[in-house]
């Protein structure tokens, strides 16, 4: 993976289904969408934040602008393996990412400020993130099993389909593989669809037909709520 996209604007809808619901729509779906170059992949995620989650805290507000930094590695990271340096905002529905690539070791580096970034836009954006919030590090791993498609009438259609999403507070290093705490309910699939124009009749069509609908979903804002709870039962237990 060694070329890759560095910018991306689109809208992304996510939806959840379930096991009969995800097996009527990969048979609406055969005839209009094909597995992407990357059918499958592990992907791994350690979020950056403030001690007390403000990003996080702010982007379960639901404001017109948020943002999200974190480093993303496919599959296990090892020191000299590629990672992403992610920036993802979302500004009026809009989803518009930007990510450089570095090396593992190097780029946990550079978010902890030890060794200076790189050149051009995107590494300017990022030094600005670390100095605006002054106090960001690894909040949370998040790691999850992803298929993905595109679409034969329109490329430029993205589907992805994950599951086996897990989140942990402890042990944030990419390097020490997926393990944690289940984020969806058994036979739960989360699906996106990133699009930059209108959504295909089909595809409107066969949601529609299957009764599948939208939702507001995060994956870490989802195991940061998930991670509050845990924290209330167990203050309950000891008190």
């Amino acid at each position: 993976m060694d070329s890759y996209q560095a910018v991306f604007k689109r809208k992304e809808i996510k939806y959840l289904l379930t096991r009969a619901q995800l097996e009527a729509f990969r048979t609406a779906m055969e005839e209009h969408m094909e597995p992407d170059a990357f059918p499958h992949s592990s992907i791994s995620n350690l979020y950056y934040d403030t001690p007390d989650f403000r990003m996080v805290r702010r982007s379960l507000e639901k404001p017109l602008y948020k943002e999200k930094l974190r480093l993303r590695s496919y599959g296990t990271a090892e020191d000299s393996s590629q990672a992403f340096l992610e920036i993802k905002k979302k500004a009026l529905g809009v989803v518009y990412k930007r990510r450089e690539s570095l090396p593992y070791s190097q780029a946990v580096a550079y978010l902890d400020g030890s060794i200076p970034g790189g050149e051009g836009q995107i590494f300017r954006e990022l030094d600005w993130i670390l100095f605006a919030y002054g106090d960001l590090s690894p909040a949370m791993f998040v790691s999850y099993e992803r298929d993905s498609f595109r679409g034969l009438e329109d490329p430029g259609l993205r589907l992805t389909l994950d599951r086996d999403i897990l989140w942990r507070i402890c042990g944030l290093d990419l390097r020490l593989g997926a393990w944690g705490e289940p984020l969806l309910k058994e036979g739960e699939t989360l699906m996106e669809i990133k699009i930059s124009n209108a959504m295909p009749l089909w595809l409107s069509a066969a949601l529609s037909d299957i009764g599948i609908f939208p939702l507001s979903y995060s994956k870490y804002g989802r195991a940061y709520q998930q991670m509050e709870k845990e924290m209330i039962r167990e203050d309950r237990r000891y008190a």
